[in-house]
Parts: C-alpha cells; sequence; structure tokens
C-alpha cells in the first residue's frame, strides 16, 4: 500500500504531467492548470520551475517555442503508470451499473478482458444504503443510456438537442434545450440534467429534467454560443435568503449534517460553549422541497431558524405527519 504515497500520484506530478500531455503551452495555460492541479499558493512558485528561464533554474521540462508558446523536451508526453490499487479499484467500479452510462459496450469489453486478473478493491453486495430510494434509475435499460450519452456528448458541446419528456404531473413537453450540466442524487439514485430551454435561437427560461423521464432525444446539429457558465447559470438560480439551522451535537448530529449537505454552498458558526452548530445553506430554488424533506429527516438534532415561511412549511409537515401517526392509533385502539 505504501505505493500509494508514491510522488507519482501526488498533486505537482499530476499537474506537470498534464503541462506536458501538450506539445505546445502558452504561460496562461500553465498558469490555469496549477491553479486547478495543485494548491492555492502553488502559483506564487511553479511556474518558475517550468517556465525556461535563461539562468537555468528551472526543471528544464520546456523550451521556447514560437508566438511566445513553450514546447516540451521530450519527444512523447508522460507514460500514465496505473498502480495495482488503480487496476482493483477500476475492477471494483465495473461492478457499478452505472459506469456502462459512460462506456460503450465494446469499451466496457475490453477493459473487463484487460482486468479480468484483477482482484476488486472491494464488493458492492458488501455495502448496504440506508439512506438511498430504491426506485432509482434503471441504469441498464438501453433507451436510458442512450438518452444519457447524448447528454452528455451535449453538455460539452453545447448542442442544442430536441427533447421529448413527459414531466412530474404526467404532462407531455416537447421542447429544444441546450444542456447545461448532469447531476447524480445519491439519495434518490437519479440523474437529471439542468438545460435552458431555446425558442426561435434564443434561451428563453432554464429548468431541471430528470434523465428516467425522457422519451426522446435527437441532436439538431446546431450549437448554441450564448449558454452561461455554470457559475453565473446557477447563480441565478439561487435563493436570495438562505435558510438557517441549528444542529446540535447529540448522535454525531453536526458530523452527519455536514455530510449529508457537503453538496451544499453553506457557511457555519460554531458555539463553543454550547457545541451547537448554525448553518446558512444556499440552495436552487426548484429544490426547495427536496431540501426540506432532508432536514426533516435529521428530526430533534436539528432546529430550522429562519426564514419564516420555510419554518412555517416544516411546522405544518411536521404537524400532518403528526396527525396521520395519530390518527392510526386512535384506528387500532376503536
Amino acid at each position: 500500500m505504501g505505493s500509494i504515497f508514491s510522488e507519482i500520484f501526488g498533486v505537482y506530478y499530476r499537474a506537470v504531467s498534464d503541462m506536458l500531455d501538450r506539445s505546445e503551452i502558452t504561460e496562461n495555460e500553465i498558469n490555469h492548470i496549477i491553479s486547478e492541479k495543485a494548491f492555492r499558493d502553488s502559483v506564487l512558485f511553479l511556474p518558475s520551475k517550468i517556465i525556461p528561464r535563461k539562468d537555468g533554474s528551472d526543471w528544464q521540462l520546456l523550451k521556447n517555442g514560437a508566438d511566445g508558446k513553450y514546447n516540451r523536451i521530450t519527444k512523447n508526453p508522460p507514460v500514465k503508470i496505473a498502480a495495482d490499487i488503480h487496476k482493483r479499484w477500476l475492477k471494483s467500479k465495473l461492478s457499478d451499473p452505472k459506469i456502462k452510462l459512460f462506456f460503450d459496450d465494446a469499451t466496457y469489453k475490453r477493459l473487463s478482458e484487460r482486468l479480468s486478473d484483477t482482484l476488486p478493491l472491494y464488493d458492492r453486495r458488501n455495502y448496504r444504503y440506508t439512506d438511498m430510494f430504491s426506485d432509482g434509475d434503471d441504469f441498464s435499460d438501453e433507451k436510458y443510456r442512450e438518452n444519457f450519452r447524448k447528454i452528455l456528448s451535449a453538455v460539452k458541446t453545447h448542442e442544442i438537442l430536441d427533447i421529448d419528456f413527459t414531466s412530474s404531473r404526467n404532462n407531455r413537453v416537447h421542447r429544444f434545450f441546450v444542456p447545461v450540466k448532469l447531476e447524480y442524487s445519491h439519495k434518490n439514485n437519479r440523474f437529471r440534467v439542468y438545460s435552458q430551454m431555446i425558442v426561435n435561437g434564443k434561451s428563453v427560461s432554464g429548468g431541471i429534467i430528470n434523465i428516467a423521464r425522457i422519451n426522446t432525444v435527437n441532436g439538431t446539429g446546431e450549437y448554441y454560443k450564448d449558454i452561461p457558465d455554470t457559475k453565473t447559470y446557477f447563480s441565478e438560480r439561487r435563493c436570495t435568503v438562505p435558510v438557517t439551522v441549528s444542529v446540535t451535537p447529540e448522535r454525531n448530529g453536526i458530523e452527519r449534517f455536514m455530510m449529508e449537505f457537503a453538496s451544499y454552498e453553506k457557511h457555519t458558526e460554531m458555539d463553543i460553549e454550547s457545541g451547537h452548530c448554525t448553518v446558512k445553506i444556499w440552495y436552487d430554488k426548484s429544490d426547495e422541497t427536496e431540501l426540506l424533506i432532508q432536514l426533516l429527516s435529521f428530526g430533534p438534532v436539528i432546529e430550522i431558524l429562519d426564514p419564516d415561511d420555510f419554518r412555517a412549511q416544516a411546522a405544518e409537515r411536521i404537524k400532518k405527519q403528526y396527525e396521520l401517526l395519530y390518527s392510526y392509533e386512535t384506528a387500532d385502539n376503536t
């Protein structure tokens, strides 16, 4: 297991490897790779080790090229090394039905054959998810896989797609969309796509489509150039007022809460004396009901403090649950 900690798996090695994958590279591209792959303060010293310097103090990996660009010294890019631990992890991942969404059958078969003599790192049958709905998407369905791959491709190319789907209210919808981002919900075991609806070549609104509700997806061969970056797209969908909750340390409440809401934008404050944690959560407005259900699942470990309308929704749901439970108990006693 010591090989896991080899320098070839470190952030600097991977960052430099990405740079040397290209036959030529600019200084801006170097800085971008460092900011994406290395540590926050790496931009202060790492560029000077990569970019050729007259005094020869750099790592001698690049040489000056044409038009202010740099070329790698070596003829070929670095060799990608797959350690045994990587192969075992990949062998385990091949047993996950979701992986076939990203591979065609030929690629999946080729990988399975290459790893036929490799022991899996873990067995999925040894794990049982207690916080996941049992009626998730059927990832093995051929139509589902085909639709998923078309959407995944369009997320990368910004192609406008002709999508026909059935809404949550069982209404048939047939429109043109440009996909922005695919998202997987662990709790629901479902994929959904954030998209912009296109009318007469212009974006008119954004929305979310569950992949399982899609009937057909067809490419148009047209591409939408003005699609917003994901940060801008989600900032427009973001709630204006965050939900504020107080979390108690009982039953590892704070730990469990932070894990459950790891994907949300939030701000936390810890009260050292009481051990309570106050958390402000920002969320997509269309996910308000899902967020409310997630919060209520923590029971007395949390208290919803603000805003008042969200707190009122929580109180109403608890009231209905209590009335439903009390009605059952009354019926059993009669």
